[in-house]
């Protein structure tokens, strides 16, 4: 029997410590959470000031009976969860539910797992810090009343199954204001003058430092240019330096593995997560840029023994967000002298990104010079520049180099190298001179990081919920996550080179998008509906002055209970006020105009399954209808968009001697044939897909279905064993099975494969029960 017992939250975590402790400590897990407001309108008691009901959640019951069991045989408990206010709501909810008393309770946090962090925290325990847990309460309790009020508003006015939240809400408005201003923005052509010179076997760019409004003004230009002298007038060198980056917050660790590694917001914090357990990494929530003293100790160690002490420069850094939590630590490696470390690729990838970030931090600036040479042309008092930097001194960019979310641009992409060896009256030789047409940019859709960062800027959400609203927002389908092509246009290119002058029209592809956030339809209808009806919820300065209360709430500054009640309040007489509004004054449809063959009236519209357009009125016994494709919205399609899509379903030919069908359903475009489905890829259209190409499509589906299938059961049809992503399953109805390791899965028998489906969990709304086959 051990004397302690240390609960912590997770047990990868538990087993990392117990290494650390000796015989007389037990290390046990809660899973996480262990208690939550139950379904249902009893969890919160408004008339009595807000008091919660808590219950343990199904999933938690025998993980609270086996820690009630070890409690029973400790002499001191160690409450070990997070050191966030989660975590202090995690050691309440503990304390309360293993009816813990004060003299046998101590809360200890670290934010590394390492010997000395978790042998010092077990040195200095403290008791649970009560403003902690109720800023967590306040949090949870007013986005349960703004959710259980807000939601049921929603399916009444709207559509069944929608939801609202109040940071996801405002996450979701920022998207589609984002659409909108694309949709508006009226793009400008401009003309960018740039110019390659030949220097003694090198190439020297340059361009002029303006562009030309027309495409006149520009040939003017470049004609004046024909039989001039390009000559350097003037060469100027500059010092410069470049300083590294903080280390990374929750935000930017999101931010930057988004860009450098292509991780979601989700993926970052899962890997960093395991980091963490294993010890390798501090706390992965944080939004402080600031190092303990020792870990600056170890950074400068290891920048003098790697690199030498030349590369050191000792920094503080301090954060801007008023909520941050100084005392807490940027995220870091607990052990500076490991540059990379074992695991899964994703943790070496990760791993390697927070540590050279953090040593990067603690390096010298790098020393630039900047030359920049002006060059005078003897026909035109016009000039051009051509710049160049080199690196006298690396500094902290040996290590590292923090990407920016800024959208490549062609036009931008002068010489950022060393120029070639320049004088002053120098004759350069003229290889080209180009005239070419941009055309000016709306602002980017967001990226998930990018999205973060912006929610961040605003002060609006935290560390624990960044990663959260993004999934949430993605899982409710206000919004989705794709890459969508650009479109076609023409620019103009003109060139002057030998002497002679030259004009043609080229192709480019335009706005094409990579991962970015795009609303759908019920985003802009219900967003539309929150604005107008609950201008607080969805206001951006309100939501972050929320988010400023709980941090006064969490610093004992402010009375929970009050703070809810003055929001409550308000927000409840608005509820009131909207249920009276009739469903009809919902701006959820739109009339488009008639349909020349009926005279009846097109509409566009939200429909049980998605957005759609319809011949004809609600009463209408004869209407039609078709769905609208994916980036269509309700707001902006047109008659003769809409027109098309009821060419839809549409006969492509026959194939077997059955009819090849092409229709746009819930799920997107897809074949009909033979009573299957097959989908069609983005690059395919159903209104022009040929036989030729419906008849490849299904021939392959056909030859993935078989590669799929590995073997069914005469005894039970409904259970298959099949190939999967991550290798050999077994499905059964909706329920897939993983394979034990060591049974292979075209040898199983129908008695071995009851016996493995009998023996694995499976989770339903929950709880996890055991499937009976």
């Amino acid at each position: 029997m051990s004397k302690n017992l240390v609960i912590v939250e997770s047990p990868a975590k538990a087993k990392t410590i117990e290494g650390y402790l000796g015989k007389d400590f037990k290390v046990a897990s809660s899973y996480g959470h262990v208690r939550d407001l139950p379904k249902g309108d009893n969890a919160i008691d408004i008339k009595n000031r807000f008091k919660p009901t808590y219950e343990v959640t199904p999933d938690k019951k025998e993980v609270i009976k086996q820690l009630k069991s070890l409690v029973k045989d400790s002499e001191m408990i160690y409450l070990a969860s997070d050191d966030d206010r989660e975590g202090e709501a995690i050691s309440w909810h503990l304390k309360e539910v293993l009816k813990l008393k004060d003299e046998q309770t101590k809360r200890i946090v670290f934010r590394e797992i390492t010997k000395n962090a978790i042998l010092k925290a077990i040195a200095n325990p403290r008791q649970i810090d009560i403003d902690l847990v109720n800023a967590q309460q306040a949090r949870r309790i007013l986005d349960r009343l703004v959710g259980f009020e807000l939601s049921p508003i929603l399916w009444k006015k709207i559509k069944a199954g929608l939801s609202a939240g109040r940071v996801q809400s405002v996450a979701v408005r920022l998207i589609v204001e984002r659409e909108r201003e694309i949709e508006k923005f009226n793009t400008k052509s401009s003309f960018r003058i740039t110019a390659l010179f030949d220097v003694k076997g090198k190439t020297l760019s340059a361009e002029l430092p303006k562009k030309f409004d027309s495409q006149q003004e520009a040939e003017d230009f470049l004609k004046k240019c024909i039989g001039g002298d390009f000559t350097i007038e003037n060469l100027e060198k500059k010092p410069g330096k470049k300083s590294p980056a903080a280390p990374f917050t929750t935000s930017t660790l999101q931010q930057e593995a988004s860009r450098k590694l292509g991780f979601s917001v989700a993926q970052t914090m899962s890997v960093a997560q395991k980091l963490y357990e294993a010890g390798k990494i501090t706390y992965m929530r944080t939004d402080s840029v600031n190092l303990s003293d020792d870990a600056m100790t170890a950074a400068k160690n290891e920048i003098n023994s790697s690199y030498g002490s030349d590369f050191h420069q000792s920094r503080k850094y301090t954060t801007k967000s008023e909520g941050a939590q100084e005392a807490h630590e940027a995220i870091r490696p607990t052990d500076f002298s490991k540059h990379d470390t074992s695991g899964e690729r994703n943790e070496q990838r990760l791993y390697e990104l927070i540590w050279k970030r953090a040593i990067a931090s603690q390096m010298s600036d790098a020393q630039l010079e900047k030359t920049v040479a002006t060059i005078k042309i003897s026909t035109t008092p016009e000039k051009l520049i051509a710049s160049g930097e080199v690196i006298k001194f690396e500094g902290f960019l040996k290590v590292y180099l923090e990407d920016t979310d800024d959208e490549p641009d062609d036009e931008e992409n002068g010489n950022k190298g060393l120029l070639p060896p320049l004088s002053i009256g120098e004759l350069l030789n003229l290889l080209e001179l180009k005239g070419k047409e941009t055309f000016t940019r709306p602002a980017p859709r967001y990226t998930e990081a990018s999205l973060v960062k912006k929610l961040e800027e605003m002060g609006i959400g935290r560390p624990s919920t960044y990663a959260p609203t993004i999934s949430t927002i993605q899982k409710r389908e206000y919004v989705i996550k794709e890459s969508r092509d650009g479109t076609e246009r023409d620019f103009v290119e003109m060139k002057v080179s030998n002497g002679q002058f030259s004009k043609q029209t080229k192709k480019e592809i335009a706005g094409a998008d990579k991962n970015k956030l795009f609303p759908t339809n019920i985003a802009m209808v219900v967003n539309d509906f929150l604005v107008e009806h609950f201008p607080n919820v969805i206001d951006f300065s309100f939501t972050a002055k929320v988010e400023k209360e709980f941090d006064d709430i969490a610093q004992g500054g402010q009375n929970w209970e009050d703070m809810i009640g003055n929001f409550y309040e308000k927000f409840h007489t608005r509820v009131e006020l909207t249920a009276n509004v009739a469903r009809a004054d919902i701006n959820n449809s739109r009339e488009l105009g008639t349909d020349p063959k009926t005279g009846k009236k097109v509409i566009a519209r939200l429909g049980k399954f998605g957005p759609l357009v319809q011949i004809g009125e609600q009463d209408d016994e004869e209407k039609q209808f078709a769905s609208m494709k994916k980036g269509q919205f309700i707001e902006n399609i047109t008659l003769d968009d809409a027109m098309e899509l009821f060419k839809l379903p549409r006969d492509v030919g026959n194939f077997e001697d059955k009819k090849i069908v092409a229709a746009i359903g819930r799920f997107g475009p897809y074949l009909r044939h033979d009573s299957k489905f097959v989908s069609l890829g983005k690059e395919q259209d159903p209104l022009s897909i040929t036989e030729e190409e419906a008849v490849q499509l299904i021939k392959d589906k056909r030859e993935s279905d078989e590669k799929k299938h590995i073997k069914s059961f005469t005894e039970n049809p409904e259970i298959e064993i099949l190939n999967g992503r991550w290798g050999p399953y077994i499905k059964m109805g909706k329920n897939n099975f993983k394979i034990p390791k060591g049974k292979e899965a075209e040898s199983l028998t129908y008695d071995e494969t009851i016996e493995i489906i009998e023996n694995q969990p499976i989770k339903k709304k929950g709880k996890f029960t055991k499937k009976k086959a």
